[in-house]
């Protein structure tokens, strides 16, 4: 290759570190992230990308593209952060090293003849953002589909967990409740029998399944019934085979709080349901590679399926098109993802760190994927069937 994109990566590295604190100092939640999606698009079009805002019928979803090769390889960037806590799950350094991955692999376009894309997929830690992308056709020709998320090690072929993501309502009457409680249905107390079965049920779950839930409204004034409640569920598996059977039995508990009670209840669909990560093999053993070759130490491969990383939209893209979902470790003086510590770290040197291997590592394995004759058929193979 006549181009060192590693070079053009280090010298784009002030612009880099200075998106993701950027985007670090001012945390938007998800479709909210108006701000986060225009720093990301302003460096991408002053480098020379063609740039489509509010993708998908998205406000805060862009689409940047570099190149006309047949080979496309999209960089997934995410920029939303969490409620109360802002970027603890290290975001900023998602989005900052996929515009450095973009702008790397950019250099190499015409030689390689790859299309590069930078895509901006809002709402991955709620509302589910590439799933909507994904079914309006954002990612349709993608050759490859690659992403780096920040935590306190590096694993290269990681996993995830499906997810439902639901809340349950409950209705039922309100009265005094001291003067003429005997008229009441108390829809807290419904809420209350569900969240004792769903405590009940954990001791029989499967290996991997998870259910774990919030009140997010339970009344309005102690001497007022309650009649109405909402809980917020997080329902989770190793496959979608097994999440499918954990909603099924969690949705006999919500039952048993309307039937115990007289209440009515209701369950509606939060986000779309997320899908187990399915990282493909050949790209993780590239990406693998290419972080020992900067000096990185991930976690043995036997042990990286006993660290599912919760839950991501990212799922569902590589359940569709070849991809990779790999952990660039950092610093976190023992924090891990969704404390206010670990949000703290990822504007640290070790995080700028990530920013810019993640960036390498990554170009580093779309090189290998366009430059290998037989992976590269393939990948073209598989695009032209989607």
């Amino acid at each position: 290759m006549t181009t060192d994109y590693a070079a053009v990566i280090e010298a784009a590295s002030d612009t880099l570190l200075g998106l993701s604190h950027s985007i670090h100092a001012e945390p938007e939640l998800a479709f909210e992230e108006y701000r986060s999606a225009a720093k990301i698009v302003d460096v991408l079009r002053a480098r020379g990308f063609e740039v489509e805002t509010g993708i998908a019928d998205l406000p805060t979803a862009f689409d940047a593209r570099f190149g006309s090769g047949e080979l496309v390889v999209a960089f997934c960037a995410e920029y939303d952060a969490l409620p109360g806590i802002g970027h603890a799950c290290g975001h900023n350094i998602i989005a900052a090293a996929a515009v450095g991955a973009g702008l790397g692999l950019a250099a190499l376009a015409d030689e390689l003849g790859v299309t590069v894309r930078v895509i901006g997929t809002p709402a991955e830690e709620t509302g589910g953002g590439k799933v909507i992308m994904l079914e309006r056709g954002v990612f349709d020709g993608v050759g490859a589909a690659m992403m780096v998320h920040p935590g306190p090690f590096d694993i290269t072929g990681a996993t995830s967990l499906a997810l439902a993501d639901i809340a349950v309502e409950y209705e039922g009457r309100e009265a005094h409740a001291s003067a003429a409680p005997e008229y009441g249905l108390n829809a807290a107390d419904a809420a209350t029998v569900a969240q004792v079965a769903v405590g009940l049920l954990r001791q029989h779950l499967h290996p991997g399944q998870q259910i774990h839930g919030i009140v997010a409204q339970g009344g309005t004034a102690p001497n007022i019934v309650p009649s109405h409640t909402e809980l917020l569920y997080y329902l989770r598996a190793g496959s979608s085979e097994l999440l499918d059977d954990l909603v099924g039995r969690a949705r006999n508990c919500f039952a048993a709080g309307a039937l115990a009670t007289g209440c009515d209840h209701r369950i509606r669909t939060v986000s779309p349901t997320y899908t187990e990560l399915t990282p493909d093999p050949w790209l993780v053993q590239a990406y693998r590679e290419e972080i020992i070759g900067l000096g990185r130490r991930p976690l043995p491969v036997e042990e990286e399926g006993a660290r599912p990383l919760g839950s991501t939209d990212m799922g569902n893209v590589t359940n569709v098109v070849p991809g990779i979902h790999p952990v660039i470790g950092l610093d976190s003086g023992g924090a891990v993802t969704h404390q206010a510590a670990f949000a703290a770290a990822c504007v640290t040197e070790s995080a700028d760190r990530a920013v810019l291997d993640g960036a390498r590592a990554l170009v580093g394995t779309a090189v290998r994927a366009a430059t290998d004759p037989v992976r590269r058929a393939l990948l073209l193979e598989e695009a032209g069937r989607r």
